[in-house]
């Protein structure tokens, strides 16, 4: 048997942490994700994960907070992005060159580090079944602050992504906008990285996103469904994995893979019928 349900009630308390953090984490990668397809940053994602796992594979060696580690790893990978990467051009480049230097960064970090293999593993393909209060607290502070921001910022920034240089000409300051969201791209991931790892985090801050604009290009419509995306992949993956026998990363990125798959069925069908 594949799942077995026995006493499923008595684990979802156990596991209570991961889901308000999987909440969250649905929140802030459906929202920020739809700016991340628009700007055409997807790449941008992993190549901030991989400076973040090196922070956060550094601090754990150096035996400091681990969150601290990976945010500071994902700011320095935006402000470079930020500043040598103006043209998409010139940023993809970039992000080529940072990704190998992180992996490799923190591989050796990890190397050197004595500790529990749980952990080293873990910043790699993640740990939420073992979310605790502190980790819980950082998370949701993050959250809040990408949350609000966005808020204050949704309208502009979303003319910015559209069409810049109309957007410029009329006054939108998109160099800090540009600046601003990758603060806040570099937060979400470092947000992402301590819960589903480096390696797994597209899942949840592209592809939601990118499912959601298979089937709408409404930009009301769009966050909306984006967010539902990531809640139904980050929750639905742990509940899943409740009653199976492998770790909780997986069955995340499959029912997030399984949602994009529908939702390009759904628009190949809605083009054979025009």
């Amino acid at each position: 048997m594949i799942f077995n349900f026995d006493n499923y009630d008595q684990l979802i308390p156990l596991v209570a942490n991961s889901l308000i953090a999987a909440v969250l984490l649905g929140l802030v990668g459906g929202l920020i994700g739809i700016f991340v397809m628009t700007r055409d940053m997807s790449f941008a994602v992993h190549g901030i994960s991989e400076l973040s796992f090196a922070g956060a594979s550094i601090a754990l060696l150096l035996g400091v907070d681990v969150v601290a580690g990976s945010i500071g790893g994902s700011l320095v990978a935006a402000l470079i992005i930020g500043v040598l990467g103006q043209r998409a051009k010139d940023r993809n480049s970039m992000i080529a060159v940072l990704m190998p230097f992180g992996l490799g960064l923190g591989i050796v970090a990890l190397s050197l580090y004595q500790g529990r293999a749980a952990n080293k593993f873990g910043l790699l393909t993640g740990q939420i079944v073992a979310v605790d209060t502190v980790a819980l607290s950082w998370l949701a502070t993050i959250s809040l602050i990408i949350i609000v921001a966005l808020a204050v910022i949704w309208r502009p920034l979303t003319f910015a992504s559209l069409d810049p240089e109309v957007a410029e000409a009329r006054g939108v300051k998109t160099g800090a906008l540009s600046v601003a969201f990758l603060v806040l791209l570099a937060l979400a991931v470092a947000a992402s990285v301590q819960v589903v790892g480096a390696l797994l985090v597209l899942s949840l801050l592209v592809t939601p996103a990118a499912s959601a604009l298979r089937v709408t290009s409404s930009p009301k419509l769009a966050p909306v469904l984006s967010v539902g995306f990531a809640l139904v992949s980050a929750v639905g993956g742990i509940l899943l994995a409740l009653g199976g026998g492998l770790p909780i990363s997986p069955y995340i990125t499959t029912v997030s893979f399984v949602i994009y798959l529908i939702c390009r069925l759904i628009a190949w069908m809605r083009g054979r019928t025009q």
